[in-house]
């Protein structure tokens, strides 16, 4: 069986919250703060999102291949 990509998709989400942290910072600059909440909590799962994958690989590579 193939490995999962799980460091492409960690990178993938950490790379798109990043990408929204910094479009939040810049409607909150532009004077769109009722997006910005939103903006905030859609990056925040991407991140959360990110710190499980890690946890999905570390376990991956503990458990044996049947």
């Amino acid at each position: 069986m193939k490995q999962a990509p799980f460091g492409v998709l960690f990178a993938v989400l950490t790379v798109l919250g990043t990408a929204l942290v910094s479009f939040a910072f810049q409607l909150r600059a532009e004077g769109y703060e009722q997006y910005v909440q939103d903006v905030t909590y859609v990056a925040g799962t991407a991140y959360f999102t990110a710190i499980m994958t890690v946890v999905m690989w570390v376990r991956a590579r503990r458990m044996p291949l049947s």
